[in-house]
């Protein structure tokens, strides 16, 4: 697209046409006629009408249909059977149409049913190389109309995700309000097109995912075990009756309009009522006495009933009312079990992934992640890096386990299907026997994990990792080379220099420093193994060399 320049829509579907295995050919070709309109170069002058709109190239099943129509003679029905036997690679039926295709078809008294080629003034060589074309196109060909509706589709939302990102994601989340496997992946697109994520909140949420200034606030109707209506009667209350003061206010108002205690559990785990004064904790431990105190009083109510407190004293009335909202007060949970929750609730974790700190160091000791395996599944065109991954490959993938299903085999032998969730998403990896016994003491729910294993890579299934070896994750300290140069000769310093410059390498890479007195500067990367090390050690002495521990960088927001 960058290097056809479209300005109509007819490029764009064209675009959609050509990027595939079979017309793919044809892409310089077409790029050259629309840089240079008016030199297409046609197999046969016959063609110019069908396929001068695309410059000379076959793009469309549709342009097979009008060939073998306009040069041969054909029926529109006939037609559309050699595009079908060409798109289905039926050889027989081929053959026989290259046959009536060049030299035409007779009925029994010679009476002439298709002219072919040849009679309507088209040479036998360039008709046998029309046909070749057409047969070759056809394996992969769309129709025009197929071909149109992806065009549309496609412009309409690089339009809007170009020019109103937050909305065109807010959007893409609520396709997926049921299925919340994608999430995560839509999630982190949010990310690395700056659009900040907003925790769902019981005064700000809609039912759905909302835009509010540029940011996407998660919808209440994506949390756990509350449900599209429960949440559509929040927020009408919400709307009728003004926000929710605090937590009693909410369970006051709601209690009796169909919000049950299983609702308002999952509302205070996926963190709706951060904004209220309350710990997490507290409201775990506190809402269904608060909630059950609501209900007996507001059947008490309905009923009649008076109570020693009803007829008492204000102090007595006051002190009933502070029973009934009794907060158990506790200090909030910790930040692996909030987290813990927030993905229970959610799906996702919105305010911090577990990994989210080892990301760089996942990225070097890993070399898969869900991203990929999700296009491997998804056979997106074109391949990862074509040839990058193939079935039996040895492969590393990390990240939390989730999810553990143990099952024996009928020769009464272990194995676990273990689901396994990295930045991007989760996959399932499969671990029998040998493996297992081997990894066992790792297999755990909510560890992190270095999983080595191999590809699965099934056509009509997806694709997974056999586990040869689950180990748990173990972030790499960085470690650095000192060498102090205080007082040292030029010579001895040129052969530093030297070493320093030969050994700069790709793999094993670490820092190196050169120490004056006391002040230490960085002065590149090296590769670096124990022989390598002896070499530096001759060239300066061994009292001069030494390795210290990189401190990590603190974490940026």
């Amino acid at each position: 697209m960058k290097e056809l320049k479209p300005d109509c829509l007819e490029d764009l579907i064209a675009g959609v046409s050509l990027y595939r295995p079979g017309p793919m050919d044809q892409i310089p070709r077409y790029i050259k006629g629309k840089q240079n309109p008016g030199h297409n170069e046609y197999t046969h002058i016959s063609l110019e009408p069908i396929l001068n709109v695309t410059y000379g190239c076959m793009v469309y099943q549709e342009q097979v249909m009008q060939i073998v129509q306009e040069l041969a003679g054909y029926s529109l029905g006939r037609a559309d059977l050699v595009r079908r036997a060409m798109g289905k690679k039926k050889l027989d039926v081929m053959a026989k149409e290259r046959e009536i295709f060049i030299h035409g078809q007779t009925d029994e008294q010679e009476n002439i049913i298709i002219p072919g080629c040849i009679r309507n003034g088209i040479d036998e060589k360039s008709s046998n190389k029309i046909f070749d074309e057409m047969a070759e196109f056809a394996k992969y060909a769309f129709n025009k109309s197929h071909a149109a509706c992806y065009a549309v589709v496609a412009y309409r939302t690089a339009y809007l995700k170009r020019y109103y990102p937050a909305e065109f994601m807010a959007a893409t989340l609520n396709s997926y309000l049921g299925n919340l496997d994608k999430i995560p992946q839509y999630i982190d697109e949010c990310k690395r097109l700056g659009i900040e994520n907003l925790k769902p909140d019981i005064n700000k949420s809609e039912t759905k995912f909302t835009v509010e200034q540029g940011k996407i606030r998660f919808g209440l109707g994506s949390i756990k075990n509350v449900g599209i209506q429960p949440t559509k009667t929040i927020v009408e209350e919400r709307k009728q009756n003004g926000e929710y003061k605090d937590f009693i206010d909410f369970c006051e108002r709601t209690i009796e309009k169909g919000i049950n205690k299983k609702c308002i559990e999952s509302l205070i785990k996926a963190g709706v009522f951060s904004e209220f004064k309350q710990t997490k904790a507290t409201l775990l431990a506190s809402y269904e006495q608060i909630t059950e105190n609501i209900q007996n009083s507001n059947k008490k109510g309905m009923t009649g009933q008076v109570t020693m407190f009803d007829i008492g004293t204000t102090e007595d009335k006051e002190e009933m009312q502070k029973q009934k909202y009794n907060f158990q007060e506790r200090e909030e949970l910790s930040n692996k079990e909030l987290l813990s929750m927030e993905k229970e609730m959610l799906g996702i974790y919105l305010s911090g992934h577990p990994l989210q700190k080892y990301r760089e160091q996942i990225k070097n000791q890993t070399n898969i992640s869900t991203l990929d395996l999700r296009e491997l599944d998804e056979k997106t065109e074109p391949q990862i890096e074509k040839n990058k991954y193939k079935d039996g490959q040895n492969v590393k993938y990390a990240g939390i386990i989730t999810q553990i299903k143990k099952k024996y085999t009928k020769q009464n032998r272990i194995m676990a299907f273990i689901t396994i969730e990295d930045l991007y998403g989760s996959t399932e990896v499969i671990t029998f026997e040998s493996a297992y016994l081997k990894s066992k003491d790792n297999i755990m729910e909510e560890n992190i994990v270095i999983v080595d294993g191999r590809l699965s890579i099934k056509e009509d299934d997806s694709t997974t990792i056999i586990a040869n070896e689950i180990t748990t994750f173990k972030e790499q300290t960085q470690k650095a080379l000192i060498i102090d140069i205080t007082d040292l000769e030029e010579e001895t310093k040129a052969k530093l220099r030297g070493g320093l410059k030969y050994f700069t390498g790709d793999k094993n890479n670490i820092k190196v420093y050169v120490k004056i007195g006391e002040e230490e500067k960085e002065c590149g990367v090296i590769y670096l193994n124990d022989d390598i090390y002896e070499i530096f050690k001759q060239i300066v002495g061994e009292e001069r060399i030494s390795y210290k521990i990189l401190e990590k960088k603190p974490e940026t927001v």
